[in-house]
């Protein structure tokens, strides 16, 4: 009889080659997820969880000053507690920068969702003409920088330079000042409904066309009209998008920084606290209390958290009580 050989796996050298062990090899497999999700956690923590521990060390801190200030040692950091915290709460600039950013908040919510979902339903119907073309114009704006699109829009509510103030004239309408009192919310909301729409429209759009084609079909078939399909059955599936738009909105409302800073050179309605983060950024920047300012950044992030929050758990449970009955 021929003697079967052992097969023998050999390496570049010629040695032999020892296969790892099935113990081996399912540790490894056991640990490969941890190898790609490393980098990401240490991004993670470099530029999000390590700049929020500062923000709170920060906050809990304050500045001593012995003396006139000067020399060596004559400001120390010291422990301050809930200093900062107590103050920052019992500030009347950031109260009233915080209510009128929820004024502004009410303008431009339900205009720039009311305007998206309107838009994606138009966009989604079998009779519309150019739905790529229209789908980029709609987007576009999104895509200018906010800075950019303040600047721009900025301009045209001068009366000096703007072309609708000079048609207005030569029609002898009234030109309003857009850039002082009341009118202002609006300048600025019209700003970010301009930007944002886009966004919030191709998220709507997007979950109209994952709506398969026979929930239509069956619904033409029981005699409903393009409307009734798009009050009844377009908008209650899109609904889980319509939660996500707003989450989003709240939080870029709640932050707004770029529109009343940009336009705050072309008028004097607009103060360095207009909003909670312009107040914030003054402090920090202007008058140089980085500990103060931390403690107001901490409570804003907080408070739009448990906003978010509230929100989100509060539309989970309308949905499961939708999915019960």
């Amino acid at each position: 009889m021929k003697s079967t050989a052992r097969r023998q796996s050999y390496g570049v050298k010629g040695a032999p080659y020892a296969h790892p062990s099935p113990t081996t090899t399912l540790k490894r497999a056991r640990s490969a997820p941890y190898f790609f999700l490393l980098p990401a956690t240490v991004l993670f923590a470099l530029f999000f969880a390590l700049p929020i521990g500062y923000a709170l060390w920060l906050s809990l801190h304050k500045v001593k000053v012995s003396g006139l200030g000067l020399g060596s040692g004559a400001r120390k950091e010291v422990w301050a507690g809930l200093e900062n915290y107590t103050d920052a709460l019992s500030d009347s600039e950031l109260l009233h920068g915080t209510l009128r950013v929820l004024g502004y908040g009410c303008i431009v919510v339900p205009v720039m969702l009311g305007l998206a979902l309107l838009f994606a339903l138009m966009l989604d119907s079998e009779k519309v003409r150019l739905a790529p073309f229209t789908r980029l114009a709609i987007f576009l704006p999104y895509a200018i920088p906010g800075v950019v699109a303040a600047l721009l829009w900025g301009f045209l509510y001068l009366p000096d330079v703007s072309p609708f103030y000079f048609v207005l004239d030569r029609l002898g309408l009234p030109q309003p000042d857009l850039l002082d009192g009341g009118p202002l919310y609006l300048a600025l909301s019209n700003i970010a409904v301009w930007g944002g729409t886009g966004f919030n429209m191709i998220v709507i759009y997007t979950s109209l066309q994952a709506i398969p084609a026979e929930v239509y079909e069956a619904a033409k078939l029981d005699g409903a009209t393009p409307l009734q399909i798009a009050l009844r059955i377009k908008i209650p599936m899109v609904a889980p998008s319509l939660v996500l738009t707003f989450f989003f909105s709240i939080i870029a409302t709640l932050q707004v920084f770029n529109e009343p800073t940009t336009l705050k050179p072309l008028t004097n309605s607009v103060s360095t606290t207009w909003s909670p983060l312009m107040k914030v950024h003054r402090d920090a920047f202007g008058e140089g209390d980085i500990y103060g300012a931390a403690a107001q950044a901490v409570i804003i992030a907080f408070a739009t958290l448990l906003l978010s929050f509230g929100f989100l758990r509060a539309a989970n449970r309308r949905q499961k009580q939708e999915a019960a009955r």
